[in-house]
């Protein structure tokens, strides 16, 4: 049985990512949610994860951390979490790992946060580099990859959708424009039922943390 550990569902964008994936393949776990207040090193959660971060997965007290870690755990049990031909995998891996390691400023300018329905506003040119560059991996994964009538980046669900949920949860709540293709992948990814759920219960949360919060005014106010 899995114990999940995951932050604050309206902040918590890596959290979303393995509890998106399990959610979508229908694996048990046990959710349990700590604060993400802070952003520095929290020695709180040193217990729940040895890198004191969440997401962490527990299999009966053995911890898996890093999102894309935990990704691939579960696929080793759950093949089909990834692309069955090999170059689309390997494609998927590899815009993943982009995911997990990149987009900083992009990460920076538009933090996680549900609660925010934002006007938008022009992006910086390092900004509009990264949300480009997202742009740009939807287009080829969709345009090479797709296969069937999946609305997903490589037709079927896989774990490089769950990697960039949180992507598209920004450039909803930013108002970020989008070419019509990524606008569609974007539309589809909110519309996961689970994705719903979680946006859902983001709502309903109380607990509140102004580093967070400050951006509404600089992106124009809600729409």
């Amino acid at each position: 049985m899995f114990d999940l550990y995951i932050g604050n569902k309206n902040y918590s964008s890596w959290s979303l990512r393995p509890w998106l994936l399990m959610k979508h393949f229908a694996i048990p776990f046990t959710e349990h949610m700590v604060s993400v207040a802070g952003r520095d090193y929290n020695a709180a959660l040193k217990p729940l994860a040895g890198n004191a971060r969440v997401p962490c997965l527990h299999e009966d007290g053995f911890q898996v951390w890093e999102s894309i870690a935990i990704a691939e755990t579960l696929a080793e049990r759950h093949p089909q979490m990834w692309p069955a031909d090999a170059r689309a995998r390997a494609r998927a891996r590899s815009i993943s790992a982009e995911m997990h390691a990149g987009f900083a400023k992009l990460r920076t300018a538009m933090p996680m946060n549900l609660k925010f329905k934002l006007k938008g506003k022009p992006a910086t040119p390092e900004v509009q580099r990264d949300i480009d560059r997202v742009v740009e991996i939807w287009s080829e994964a969709r345009s090479r990859f797709a296969t069937g009538d999946g609305p997903w980046l490589f037709g079927d669900f896989s774990v490089a959708d769950a990697m960039y949920a949180p992507i598209v949860c920004r450039f909803n709540v930013y108002n970020v424009p989008l070419p019509p293709l990524a606008a569609a992948y974007r539309d589809a990814v909110l519309a996961h039922p689970a994705m719903r759920e979680w946006h859902a219960a983001a709502l309903l949360e109380t607990e509140a943390h102004a580093h967070y919060d400050q951006l509404a005014d600089d992106y124009g106010g809600p729409r």
